[in-house]
């Protein structure tokens, strides 16, 4: 899996059509949770985090014909993180012209007076869409893998049983669960392959 995981170009093409529903299901299943716990560690509660979630599509929806990567600074996550902040500066500014809980107008000064640290928020963002990208991947192994063979990756690779506990609780030898985690873990990393780079 590359270090620093791309929206695919053939994606970012089909989103400026609008009556690419596939192309939209796929961007927001890919974002949806990244952006959400972005929104979360900037001190977002949840019901705030959703509706800023719904903004953030809409600009993305209203603005992706105005994107072009020649003339913008950066990558195209680099323009959905600077959509993200402006988005939370924006709420916090409308947020000060209603009555707020004491504090309020405080931390707003203290997150607006933050430096944006671009490099902690890439790394953040990145981090964020290789979980999702490992996710989305996961649910395509999963359906193409015996379901045996799944469970011999998840307790080695996630639950982080030795392939001994793994394969006694599964009834089957550490041997057959060394190579079941191989197979599954070499077609996640095509299926995150084909997933980051163009189709």
């Amino acid at each position: 899996m590359n270090a620093s995981p791309t929206t695919r170009a053939s994606l970012l093409l089909r989103l400026r059509d609008s009556q690419d529903h596939e192309a939209w299901i796929e961007f927001v299943a890919l974002y949806e949770g990244v952006v959400y716990r972005l929104l979360r560690q900037n001190g977002l509660q949840d019901a705030d985090s959703r509706e800023l979630l719904q903004d953030f599509f809409l600009t993305v929806s209203r603005n992706i014909d105005r994107w072009d990567p020649a003339h913008e600074r950066g990558s195209f996550r680099a323009w959905l993180r600077r959509v993200t902040r402006n988005l939370v500066i924006n709420w916090l500014r409308r947020r000060q012209r209603q009555p707020i809980a004491p504090g309020g107008p405080e931390m707003q000064d203290f997150l607006e007076g933050l430096p944006a640290n671009a490099e902690s928020e890439t790394a953040e963002f990145d981090r964020e869409l290789r979980k999702a990208l490992f996710h989305q991947a996961s649910e395509l192994v999963r359906e193409e893998v015996s379901p045996r063979m799944w469970d011999a990756f998840w307790e080695t690779s996630v639950v982080g049983s030795s392939a001994s506990v793994a394969g006694q609780k599964l009834g089957i030898a550490a041997g057959a669960v060394r190579v079941a985690r191989c197979r599954v873990l070499a077609r996640l990393r095509h299926v995150v392959a084909g997933l980051e780079n163009e189709s």
